[in-house]
């Protein structure tokens, strides 16, 4: 039954303390927030778009209203970023976790999950 209570990645984030989900974001994710917040981007959230999408660049791109270039272009400044490789499972996963950890951060799941997933 207590395997039931945990069915997902989010359930096992509410249980970390504040801190510590900030903490890991931060090193995830500090260099895209830092970039949007100096050029007045939205990496951060064209990398949700894009790992809600799976990596699907049309669809990810159409979601939001972008040419696949430009997806792409933005897609490589987030490893420039990151230093994730967003073909790596487990980078994935990282990224992933860091945005939702962001999300409960910010009171929410990030916007662009909803744009791609619907």
């Amino acid at each position: 039954a207590a395997g039931r209570e945990i069915d997902s990645y989010p359930a096992l984030l509410t249980g970390l303390p504040q801190p510590v989900r900030a903490a890991f974001a931060d090193r995830v994710l500090g260099g895209l927030r830092a970039y949007d917040a100096e050029h007045g981007g939205d990496l951060v959230g064209t990398l949700a778009a894009f790992l809600a999408a799976n990596g699907a660049w049309q669809r990810c791109a159409s979601a939001l209203g972008i040419h696949v270039s430009t997806l792409h272009q933005r897609m490589r400044r987030v490893r420039e970023l990151t230093g994730r490789d967003l073909f790596s499972a487990r980078d994935r996963v990282d990224l992933l976790l860091a945005l939702e950890a962001m999300g409960f951060e910010q009171g929410g799941v990030v916007r662009h999950f909803d744009a791609v997933t619907r």
